[in-house]
């Protein structure tokens, strides 16, 4: 191959780029957070026999890239040799707590020296195994510096204390803002409830602080848990503005899109992270794994989850969902049945579950528990104005047959169900104003569903047919009849079609649905319901509230029978007709 210089190469150019090229130190790779570049270079200097106690640098680098693994078989080797830092055993028990071994963890910090760290990591202990007493204990020792206070703002977000965690956020953003920051709150808009104003208040913080950045990302989540899905998004702005290619705030976003739209629009988010995805992001792969599952609708599920049970807390949650989407209940409440639930997100799913359950096998005792969690829930102090803590409290009422109260709570929130939710949540809605006798309302609500799996469900069909039957449409009813396969469900319709229409004066369509169900089963009951829908569509045809046409029909239907008494109503039917010129 000929190579075409416009001027020729000098070795002076080639020394000079050579001296130009250097190997950047290991704090130029630790202040751009680019631990597979310090590591390297760890490595690298280790190999070469330049020992500037890499050991304890590379067990930190594979910590902070999530190579937990890693680092604690580095700091047990370091652990054996007699010459060892003070600090060892405090980070191999961080080592261990992020690999969810909590026992050896704590028997590790038996031997480290006294240290705040170590405090905070015993108060993490004291959380993960549920030991109250010394999760006070060590609050107690907490003390007012920065690493203690988000210390304890994370043990107030994982037991779902999400404003408190906000709160100590907030007073640190306070004491680390600008000195020449405007914080002047009347710039707030008024037209906000106290809520959302605090959160516009706290985002106004953000922006002012010098520091910090990170609790952008925490506060972020917060609200998030919060369900203020818009106002995370606003708050997580500002970190992602300084580090664009933060794996956790994007994943957050994407969450965040998730909830405001759609999958679709949380998955085009997370793209560009499952792009790049390398071992600088190998500590979010197992989340953005399973979050892609949930934005795909459980596509994967099986193939995903269930590796991951026992290490993302949301994956057996989502597992759980899936099996019941999948109408595998039985899998669901084998997987949800020992967990012991801490935060609402769990006591919601096992309620819902135990209510399925209860449905399914018509257990007391199963709907009775569901009804405990949800009234837990939506009784609960930071759960009672949130949309979950709502729908809690209609489903407890809807367990208990307490309509008007289910309506009450649904109304309170049905603005704020997405498209994709909107179906599930006009199901329960339609059900409980039919439920309270709003057939009008109902029908509207059944209508505007487009899920196709709602719309074949019999309670879906039996309930329209009856708010079509209250509102004067039986005509709409039968036709829900005639859609339907040969099978039992049908028979149970056909039966609520007659007695519904019977019990309202349609007795046209009674008539044709007796009939129907005298052919399927010739009892007593089904002839006497027959005759007596026969005979009132006469007296209407009589009153002319009924066309005369239909008389010749009438008789028909009663030709079907082979009972004694359908003679006499014939001849009677047939001289009226006579009478008024009708061709029976």
């Amino acid at each position: 191959m000929i190579l075409s210089r416009s001027k020729p190469a000098s070795s002076e150019g080639v020394k000079k780029s050579a001296s130009e090229k250097r190997i950047p130190k290991l704090e130029e790779f630790l202040e751009k957070r680019d631990y597979t570049g310090a590591l390297t270079l760890l490595e690298f200097n280790s190999s070469s026999g330049s020992n500037l106690d890499t050991e304890p640098w590379m067990g930190y680098c594979a910590f902070h890239l999530g190579d937990y693994k890693r680092a604690s078989t580095i700091y047990e080797n370091l652990k054996a040799k007699d010459q060892t830092p003070s600090d060892l055993s405090t980070n191999l028990a961080c080592c261990y707590f992020y690999l969810g071994m909590y026992p050896e963890s704590q028997r590790v910090l038996e031997d480290a020296p006294e240290s705040r760290l170590k405090n905070r990591l015993l108060f993490h202990l004291a959380h993960k195994m549920d030991n109250e007493a010394k999760l006070a204990e060590y609050n107690h020792k907490l003390q007012d510096v920065i690493e203690d206070q988000l210390s304890l703002a994370s043990i107030h977000y994982l037991r779902a204390h999400y404003q408190e965690a906000i709160d100590v956020y907030k007073k640190i953003l306070l004491e680390n803002r600008d000195s020449d920051s405007d914080t002047d709150d009347s710039s707030l808009e008024e037209k906000w409830d106290h809520n959302i104003l605090e959160a516009l208040r706290v985002i106004k913080i953000l922006r002012d602080s010098r520091e910090y950045f990170a609790l952008n990302v925490y506060v972020a989540l917060c609200y998030y848990k919060l369900d203020y899905y818009d106002v995370s998004q606003e708050v997580l702005q500002v970190y992602l503005q300084k580090y664009p290619d933060s794996a956790i705030a994007i994943n957050l976003k994407a969450c965040n899109n998730f909830r405001l739209y759609n999958g679709t629009a949380a998955q085009s988010e997370m793209k560009p992270l499952i792009d790049k995805m390398s071992n600088s992001l190998s500590f979010s792969h197992d989340v953005i794994r399973h979050n892609t599952v949930v934005f795909k609708g459980g596509e994967g599920a099986l193939q995903i989850l269930p590796n991951l049970v026992d290490v993302i807390p949301e994956a057996r949650l989502n597992l759980v969902i899936y099996y019941l989407k999948q109408d595998d209940v039985r899998e669901a409440f084998d997987l949800i049945k020992d967990l012991e639930p801490a935060v609402p997100q769990e006591y919601i799913l096992k309620g819902i579950v135990n209510a399925v359950m209860g449905q399914e096998t018509n257990s007391r005792d199963n709907i009775k528990t569901a009804n405990q969690y949800f009234q837990q829930v939506g009784k609960s102090a930071s759960e009672c104005d949130t949309i979950h803590g709502r729908q809690c409290m209609a489903s407890s009422f809807f367990l208990c047959n307490q309509f008007e109260d289910v309506l009450m709570y649904l109304n309170s929130i049905k603005t704020y169900f997405s498209n994709e939710d909107e179906d599930y949540f006009n199901f329960n809605y339609a059900q409980a104003q039919a439920a309270a006798g709003y057939f009008k309302e109902a029908e509207e609500a059944f209508l505007t569903i487009r899920n196709q799996k709602y719309k074949n469900d019999y309670i879906y069909i039996s309930i329209l047919a009856r708010c079509y039957i209250m509102n004067k449409k039986p005509q709409l009813a039968w036709n829900l009849y005639l859609k339907m396969d040969t099978s039992r469900e049908s028979f149970n319709l056909l039966q609520l079609i007659a007695n519904d229409c019977y019990e309202v004066g349609e007795f046209w369509y009674a008539a044709k649905a007796f009939d129907m169900l005298e052919r399927m089963d010739p009892t007593p009951e089904h002839w006497e319901g027959k005759r007596g829908a026969c005979c009132g569509t006469f007296q209407y045809i009589v009153a002319e509230k009924q066309p005369k046409e239909l008389l010749a029909e009438v008789i028909q239907l009663l030709k079907n029978t082979s009972n004694s008494q359908v003679e006499q109503i014939i001849r009677v039917m047939r001289k009226w007709g006579k009478d008024n010129r009708i061709n029976c």
